[in-house]
């Protein structure tokens, strides 16, 4: 579909509701506004979305970023529960709680640790199954709600488009966290 086929674009939320805000905001620039908007939107409404997959695979969104951290941790995709917790960015209570969780179904197994302090974790080949299932699934909802949305030319400037953005913003603040961090335990 070229871009001059793409089906009309649907008012969004910040559009219908930008006109108001600018009253109350003088002096801001209604575009920045409305794309610092529209992101931070997407950005929770993807959230959703990964929360909807997580579901369907009998998982939370905090087991799928425990699961997804052992498996970018690569062959064995095993991790110390400290390391699991500092990467996800949550206290190790949490993790404790996540992975008796994620062990109690069969996903995760400990294993013995060479220095006897601390034993790690490791996916198990239904944990591999599991994450891989809903990473499955997860991607193809996305790669069709962009594909409905826009054409791949489109979606290849966008991508140009955000990441001077990004490129601009982390040359500001640093890079933020590769991967996403749920708020769910």
């Amino acid at each position: 579909m070229s871009a001059s086929e793409q089906p009309p674009t649907p008012q969004d939320s910040v559009a219908a509701e930008l006109s108001r805000w600018m009253a109350d905001l003088p002096g801001v620039d209604p575009g920045t506004e409305a794309a610092r908007q529209r992101i931070g939107r997407m950005a929770r409404l993807f959230e959703r979305l990964l929360t909807q997959v997580a579901t369907d695979h009998e998982l939370t969104a905090g087991d799928w970023a425990a699961l997804s951290a052992l498996r970018r941790s690569g062959p064995p995709y095993q991790a110390a529960p400290t390391t699991l917790a500092h990467q996800l960015g949550i206290t190790s209570g949490t993790m404790s709680v996540r992975l008796a969780r994620l062990a109690q179904a069969g996903l995760i197994e400990s294993v013995a640790a060479a220095d006897g302090r601390s034993k790690p974790v490791r996916l198990t080949r239904r944990g591999r199954d599991r994450w891989r299932a809903a990473t499955r699934q997860r991607t193809a909802r996305e790669h069709d709600l962009f594909a409905d949305a826009l054409s791949p030319a489109a979606i290849e400037e966008l991508n140009a488009l955000l990441g001077r953005l990004l490129g601009r913003l982390e040359d500001e603040f640093g890079q933020a966290s590769r991967h996403d961090v749920p708020k769910d335990a």
